[in-house]
């Protein structure tokens, strides 16, 4: 059977001859085209728009100028405190005064201790002590003198030269009958009215003040009494008397005992009388070799000036009586020579700086008025 060709229409011809065509064409750009290498991107500059970029902070550099700083301040101060400041001081300057802690204690009297005591309007008192009261008891410048005329009071003068408030004997020895006068046996001769064994010693001595002075405390009326004021200088301390006893607070051989004695009898016998001490001045002891020693320097061996000075203090403490200090308050290390005659006696002006002193303390509006 014959074949017979069939004739493919013209149209369908050049589809055919056109997709063979794009074919051949798509693969010939694969192969030609290449990637293109990646380029690097530039960082767009910053709008200026009037803001600056932040600051950074090195914290090294902070510290470093903190270190350096703090040195330095260190040693400008340095500098300046090894350089000093100029001083107003001048070793040359003399002055008179004295910087001291005065230790006066002032106690009045309770007023229940004047009842039933009848005032009879005049101020009386009685002074007991030593030297500081016996020597020149009959002059103007005297200490009872004195304390009399600046005070306006009636003054009697119970004192006698050389006697010390404590006794050498624990009980009374005729061989020393200097215990007779010292101040726990006047206390309990005023308190008992008891003057046998004082007025013995007083014809003893040789002193023509003592007998009239005993005579004058058997006479007086003690009901009369408005202070009784006592003063001794550094007498017990010079005769090396023991301070205190530790073991007998009342014991008559030691300074504070016997203080303490008079003082509690007193208060016991005339509660009504208001008893004011005052203390010993500074003064000086006297060596083997005839020197001078300080006082508040030397113990002899019961300790120094001062030592009992603040035992004393003690005792009218405890007894709640006025305490009036002369070793620092009057006439002390830095002035003795200008109020003392010796070792230990004073001058008139001496006697008139204790006068004035007790005033002051006592009899304040007085010496103000003064």
């Amino acid at each position: 059977m014959p074949v017979h060709s069939k004739i493919v229409p013209e149209r369908n011809t050049k589809i055919v001859v056109l997709t063979i065509w794009r074919s051949f064409m798509n693969q010939d750009t694969e192969k030609k085209t290449t990637v293109p290498e990646a380029k690097p991107q530039k960082t767009p500059a910053p709008k200026k728009d009037g803001h600056k970029p932040p600051l950074r902070i090195n914290l090294h550099i902070v510290f470093l100028s903190l270190i350096v700083i703090t040195v330095a301040v260190i040693a400008f101060k340095l500098y300046k405190w090894n350089k000093g400041v100029p001083s107003d001081y001048d070793p040359n300057f003399q002055t008179d005064a004295f910087d001291v802690e005065v230790l006066d204690s002032i106690i009045p009297l309770a007023p229940d201790k004047l009842e039933g005591h009848e005032d009879d309007g005049v101020t009386t008192i009685l002074c007991l002590g030593n030297d500081p009261f016996s020597l020149n008891r009959e002059e103007a410048h005297g200490l009872a003198n004195q304390i009399a005329a600046k005070s306006g009071a009636t003054v009697y003068n119970g004192s006698f030269t050389g006697s010390t408030i404590s006794a050498a004997h624990p009980s009374y020895n005729d061989g020393y009958w200097m215990d007779a006068l010292s101040l726990s046996y006047l206390a309990k001769g005023l308190c008992t009215g008891d003057f046998e064994q004082i007025l013995a010693a007083a014809y003893y001595s040789y002193d023509p003040d003592f007998v009239p002075t005993v005579e004058m405390l058997q006479n007086l009326d003690m009901n009369s009494v408005d202070i009784i004021c006592i003063m001794y200088d550094g007498i017990d301390y010079i005769q090396k008397r023991p301070s205190d006893d530790p073991n007998d607070p009342h014991s008559i051989v030691a300074y504070t005992g016997a203080l303490r004695t008079a003082i509690e009898a007193f208060q016991e016998t005339y509660p009504f009388i208001r008893i004011v001490v005052m203390s010993h001045t500074f003064c000086h002891s006297i060596s083997e070799e005839g020197n001078f020693q300080n006082g508040d320097r030397t113990d002899l061996g019961n300790g120094t000036l001062s030592h009992y000075l603040q035992k004393e203090l003690d005792v009218t403490s405890d007894c709640g009586v006025s305490w009036i200090d002369n070793f620092y308050g009057s006439i002390n290390e830095d002035n003795y020579l200008n109020y003392m005659t010796d070792y230990i006696h004073f001058n008139a002006e001496g006697q008139e700086l204790l006068a004035r002193r007790f005033v002051e303390c006592i009899f304040p509006d007085k010496a103000e008025a003064k």
